[in-house]
């Protein structure tokens, strides 16, 4: 363990880097917007696209990472994402933008998976929940942290600065990276799977498009035309050539034999929800601001029991999970987790009930975010499937963000604002009680020193 904490550090700058790009721009768009002028009804854009590009890099740089080394393909992530950062930074239109926030997604979508692949090859079963705990306390307080960052900064600073701080953090990263990180490949994986690659980004752009072009639309008209349906007809196609395309390949990006394992198939749908608990993070400061009639600075800092219950959680679950089972303790979260959000859509403008409903979410989401559904594919797939087991859970969690975004647009739409958090959290709740009775399908797998029970 000593001699990989250098590697623990590096893989949590760089996870905590990729994360806080998703969520520190959300303070930053009226500046943004007002800089590029750029017409209102497509700013969505400039968070929906990093997400886009962070979705179909994943597989693609997780099974890189098998055939061409850890060590190279993280080096390659970063420079990628820094490359992105820069092009952002300078950019002086809203299509420059994109592109540099394609580039960053595409770059940032090497960074996690290949941290967490890294964490099944060096360390042994018993210490693997701990770390993934660890590492799953950063991603999840990056979302929670990042508007309050970025709402610091652009205090002082003109918005161009967020992007470019990951410069000089990249150019340290990857410096480390290449003198400390092991390049680890496995020989079993001898070629790319680039028809699997093609057919899962097409799948997944036309997906994120679609739902993207949900909010606000007529219905009856979009219905009627298959304008509004188009994008998932070509999402279902793409899938079906995947399934095709990765039954008959050697070395496939998804292995759908995954989903014939049960531990497999549930951890994925837990994965899926938990993204869209996840977006929800994205509407609470306006709740805040809305319910206790605070300004958006002291509404950030209003999400303190968040952020402190879930870096308190996370490791301390993780722990648990070594000793005491996977299932046990996601069921726990599961729980805790129900009754925070229900405590949440009913708290009647109590700032009390809000913290505490804030504290019991924060200890629910460090057991969904952190390590619990990466310990099952980790110990569920074989060495050489480490990387691509991991990227896939990482696009469920993503996908279930996107699912969360568009459903929360379709409530603001059709609901007046009195109602909707209440709907929201409370449809938030069942979803997460759903889930409980879906663990109890898992297996209470626990590891001791030296075997596998």
């Amino acid at each position: 363990m000593k001699d990989n904490k250098g590697v623990i550090i590096l893989l949590f700058v760089g996870v905590l880097m990729g994360a806080l790009d998703i969520s520190i721009v959300g303070p930053a768009l009226p500046s943004i917007e007002n800089a590029l002028k750029i017409d209102a009804r497509y700013i969505g854009w400039i968070f929906s696209i990093y997400v886009l590009f962070n979705l179909i890099g994943i597989s693609l740089f997780a099974r890189l990472s098998d055939v061409y080394g850890r060590r190279r393909i993280y080096i390659i992530a970063l420079s990628i994402f820094a490359i992105g950062s820069l092009w952002v930074s300078v950019a002086r239109s809203f299509d420059m933008l994109l592109i540099g926030r394609a580039i960053q997604g595409f770059g940032a979508s090497g960074i996690f998976p290949v941290a967490s692949a890294l964490v099944g090859d060096l360390f042994p079963p018993q210490k693997r929940g701990q770390i993934l705990g660890l590492i799953g306390a950063v991603f999840g307080l990056a979302f929670l942290i990042g508007p309050f960052v970025a709402g610091v900064m652009l205090n002082y600073l003109p918005w161009n600065f967020l992007f470019i701080i990951n410069l000089p953090i990249s150019v340290i990263l990857i410096y480390y990276s290449s003198k400390i990180l092991p390049n680890i490949t496995n020989i079993n994986v001898i070629r790319i799977d680039w028809l699997g690659i093609i057919s899962l980004g097409i799948a997944l752009a036309a997906f994120t498009y679609g739902l993207n072009n949900l909010k606000g639309l007529n219905w009856e008209v979009d219905f009627a035309n298959f304008k509004m349906l188009l994008p998932f007809i070509v999402s279902i196609v793409a899938l079906i050539i995947l399934f095709s395309v990765e039954n008959k390949a050697k070395n496939p990006i998804i292995e759908f034999s995954f989903f014939k394992n049960r531990e497999i198939m549930i951890a994925g749908i837990i994965a899926v929800v938990t993204g869209v608990v996840q977006a929800c993070f994205v509407f609470i400061p306006k709740f805040v601001v809305e319910t206790f009639n605070v300004t958006p600075s002291t509404a950030s800092f209003m999400l303190t029991p968040f952020v402190l219950a879930t870096a308190i959680g996370s490791p301390i679950f993780g722990k648990m999970i070594d000793k005491f089972g996977v299932k046990i303790i996601i069921g726990i979260g599961l729980i805790i987790s129900t009754i925070g959000f229900y405590l949440l859509a009913f708290n009647g403008n109590n700032i009390v009930t809000y913290y505490l409903s804030g504290s019991v979410i924060g200890l629910g989401l460090s057991v969904l975010s952190g390590s619990s559904l990466r310990y099952i594919m980790l110990n569920n797939t074989s060495l050489e499937d480490r990387a691509t087991s991991q990227g896939m859970l990482t696009i469920f969690i993503s996908i279930g963000q996107l699912i969360g975004t568009a459903a929360v647009g379709l409530l603001t739409a059709s609901l007046v604002a009195k109602n909707l958090y209440e709907y929201m959290f409370f449809g938030v709740a069942c979803l997460l009680m759903a889930m409980f009775v879906i663990s109890f399908g898992l297996k209470n797998v626990v590891y001791n020193k030296e075997t596998f029970i």
